[in-house]
């Protein structure tokens, strides 16, 4: 007698769909990778695999390729020039919570790379029919604690009160003297045991102290920032594989550090303070003291970033390399797809050559996605994945 196919949970997706993009992924692979052969006997393997489990396992080449072309299809980087040097960390037998916290911690140690960082991906086990894959509820490896105050004020990253306030309760005991720049722990859900939190090991995390070229006084503000920038909360999609556990990084451009996350007025927020220690004319926004000092903290985080031996660019260099890749992408007869809101960087756009042009909106897979939940718990700590 036949046995009843098991029942598919909710975040499985539709066969057709899963056929439909693994056909256009294969097709795409095997004509950008000649050596590989005749595209149509690996579709019909896998289509028959399709049918048999409703999703399939891309080979190793596969998987390497696909997460490249993720980040080649990008739309918000602005860093896609290196797409082909990424380097793919295989990991996707591992589904257990503690296992994915550990090579996590790795994956920093080994991006972070004496300061040289390297760009790179870790791929934990994806989605099936009949079991979802771990996530990872931190938008980054490292993020810093919010501690709200009664008075108001933010101790630490303002963004992360909510996500921290939530861990509290969860069992995260933070320092006794808690500070600006205290790491969270990663918390990691699996379907088996729910969200779990992981202590960071003070050897993964790699941290800038902040100085500036002329202003000796900056130093004593106490600000830092960390090394490597390991986004983790996207899901990785290749031809209609979901990898939700795929914590990836390149480098930081400055600005992202110096004018968002120390320079926005819910973040850090340090524009006011670096302006009164500049002895700066705040009466009026004519002045334009709040950009003298934005940029002094841009100055200040390049500098520290340079003399620490640490990878870091320069939102100028970088638009030029994003041109760069944009005429080699059209070159080989390849869309671009970018988010002009995204790639023009967030200090003197206008004076970088990505502020002069339309994009290409369009955005192709593979590629890294993000739902409305996953922001929700990477911020608030809720809703859990599996309810």
């Amino acid at each position: 007698m036949s046995q009843p196919a098991p029942e598919r949970c909710p975040w499985s997706t539709g066969i057709e769909s899963v056929r439909s993009k693994a056909t256009d992924f294969l097709e795409l692979f095997h004509a950008e990778n000649p050596d590989s052969g005749p595209a149509a006997p690996r579709i019909a393997a896998v289509m028959r695999e399709i049918d048999l489990t409703g999703t399939y396992w891309h080979t190793t080449a596969e998987l390497a390729f696909g997460a490249r072309v993720a980040w080649r299809n990008n739309a918000r980087c602005i860093g896609r020039l290196y797409w082909r040097s990424l380097r793919v960390r295989d990991l996707r037998t591992v589904s257990d919570a503690g296992e994915v916290a550990t090579h996590c911690f790795d994956h920093l140690r080994a991006a972070h790379n004496g300061g040289k960082i390297r760009p790179m991906i870790s791929v934990f086990a994806p989605d099936t029919p009949f079991r979802p894959a771990p996530r990872i509820w931190n938008e980054q490896l490292i993020r810093y604690a919010g501690y709200a105050q009664p008075s108001g004020r933010v101790i630490g990253d303002p963004r992360y009160t909510s996500f921290t306030d939530a861990l509290i309760r969860r069992g995260w005991r933070p320092p006794v003297l808690t500070g600006d720049f205290d790491v969270l722990p990663l918390v990691v859900e699996t379907v088996e045991d729910g969200p779990r939190m992981f202590h960071v090991p003070d050897d993964a995390v790699h941290e800038v102290p902040l100085e500036h070229p002329e202003l000796p006084w900056f130093a004593g503000l106490g600000v830092r920032w960390h090394a490597v920038p390991v986004i983790s909360n996207n899901t990785l999609e290749i031809g209609g594989v979901t990898y939700p556990a795929a914590p990836f990084n390149g480098w930081y451009m400055g600005t992202e550090i110096g004018a968002r996350n120390l320079g926005d007025t819910d973040r850090y927020a340090l524009v006011p303070e670096v302006a009164e220690r500049m002895g700066l004319d705040t009466s009026d926004e004519s002045t334009l003291w709040r950009d003298r000092a934005l940029v002094e903290i841009n100055r200040a985080v390049l500098h520290s970033y340079q003399v620490h031996g640490v990878t870091i660019t320069d939102h100028h260099t970088e638009s030029r390399r994003f041109l760069l890749h944009l005429e080699r992408e059209e070159r080989e007869g390849r869309q671009c797809p970018a988010d002009w809101t995204w790639i023009v960087p967030p200090m003197s756009g206008s004076q970088t050559p990505v502020f002069h042009r339309y994009y290409d909106a369009e955005v192709d897979g593979p590629n890294f996605t993000a739902d409305r939940e996953t922001t929700q718990r990477g911020l608030h700590g809720t809703p859990t994945a599996f309810r």
